[in-house]
């Protein structure tokens, strides 16, 4: 009974793990997507202090403001994509 537990255990960590490495691929290839690995020239410091600049941006009191104007940017983005694949499909 103990060893189908530790089975059980380990399904679910290496289930949440591979979830969590998706996330993080997914969200890299939003970086790549947007281009900023080649703006930065592939600078990871220069991404990582973006990324902080972005962050605190977030915090400060205009922060739904600003996440609502990303959102609404970023969606069309992949409604243009979207089209633009159709169009060519």
């Amino acid at each position: 009974m103990e060893a189908r537990r530790a089975r059980l255990d380990t399904r679910a960590w290496v289930v949440k793990r591979r979830e969590r490495i998706r996330h993080l691929i997914e969200l890299g290839g939003l970086v790549q997507k947007a281009g900023l690995v080649d703006l930065t020239r592939d600078d990871r410091a220069a991404l990582y202090g973006a990324f902080l600049t972005l962050a605190a941006m977030l915090k400060g009191a205009d922060a739904e403001h600003t996440l609502a104007l990303w959102r609404r940017g970023g969606k069309r983005a992949f409604e243009a994509e979207a089209e633009a694949k159709n169009g060519q499909g």
